[in-house]
């Protein structure tokens, strides 16, 4: 059986507050093998991890990303809604989260705003000490993901896709459907959402197309164990130290 890949969502985020440097840096300290950011754009075009599109859930204040600067979103304490130990943590960069990925780990960074991240998101990569192979793009819309991949053909670029079960017992939209999509506009892979009901063969089905397979997000044991099992390239977890203790990785 293949190695699967521990990915820190939003890094060690069940420990620390999501996509700060203190969940990247613990990520590391509980042995992933990669962390997984998510990436929206300043009002003064600077990339910046954070899932939302407003600062309310982690700092209070009901400021719009896109609308403030970065010294701006700066001053705001995303840390201390987890912990008092997390007080004043700052929103980081996407480069200054790149300036902590060691060698052997990867970063993958999920594209949340469009296409006018783009620029910014070419000069920081290219300007990053990580190696091209240390980073996977991804991103929930295709359009987007799809221009990414375009911008930046030597990285690798997935589609994080939702699917859901239907009252007809299939996943829509098909797995059939996704691969065909993603081949066919040259992405490398897809991210699957952790469908309880996903059946037996649908992952094979994903990498017997020469695609990569990854699937967030996975916090049980038994359900890595079983994905593990299934054929996954990577599983996406709030909890890297707990599955990489209890999933047996070969």
């Amino acid at each position: 059986m293949s190695h699967m890949e521990i990915i820190a969502h939003r890094g060690a985020s069940a420990d620390a507050p999501e996509n700060t440097l203190a969940a990247i840096q613990l990520a590391w300290q509980q042995g992933a093998d990669a962390a997984e950011i998510d990436v929206q754009l300043t009002a003064d075009g600077q990339l910046v991890a954070i899932h939302d599109d407003t600062m309310l859930r982690t700092s209070g204040a009901d400021w719009a990303v896109k609308d403030r600067t970065l010294a701006e979103l700066k001053t705001l304490d995303v840390g201390s809604w987890k912990s008092p130990q997390f007080v004043n943590e700052r929103l980081p960069t996407l480069s200054e989260v790149l300036d902590i990925v060691p060698l052997g780990k990867r970063l993958f960074i999920e594209v949340k705003c469009g296409v006018d991240a783009i620029p910014e998101l070419v000069r920081v990569l290219s300007a990053a000490k990580t190696s091209r192979e240390q980073t996977v793009l991804i991103g929930l819309e295709f359009d987007t993901i799809v221009a990414v991949k375009s911008a930046l053909p030597d990285r690798i670029a997935c589609w994080v896709t939702d699917q859901s079960w239907s009252t007809r017992l299939a996943c829509l939209p098909s797995t059939t459907e996704l691969i065909q999509r993603a081949t066919s506009a040259k992405l490398d892979g897809l991210d699957i959402n952790n469908l309880p009901e996903r059946p037996p063969g649908d992952i094979g089905q994903i990498t017997r197309a020469g695609l990569q397979a990854y699937v967030w997000t996975v916090n049980s044991a038994e359900r890595a164990a079983w994905h593990h099992a299934e054929g996954i390239h990577g599983i996406t977890t709030d909890v890297p130290g707990q599955l990489i203790v209890r999933v047996q990785r070969k």
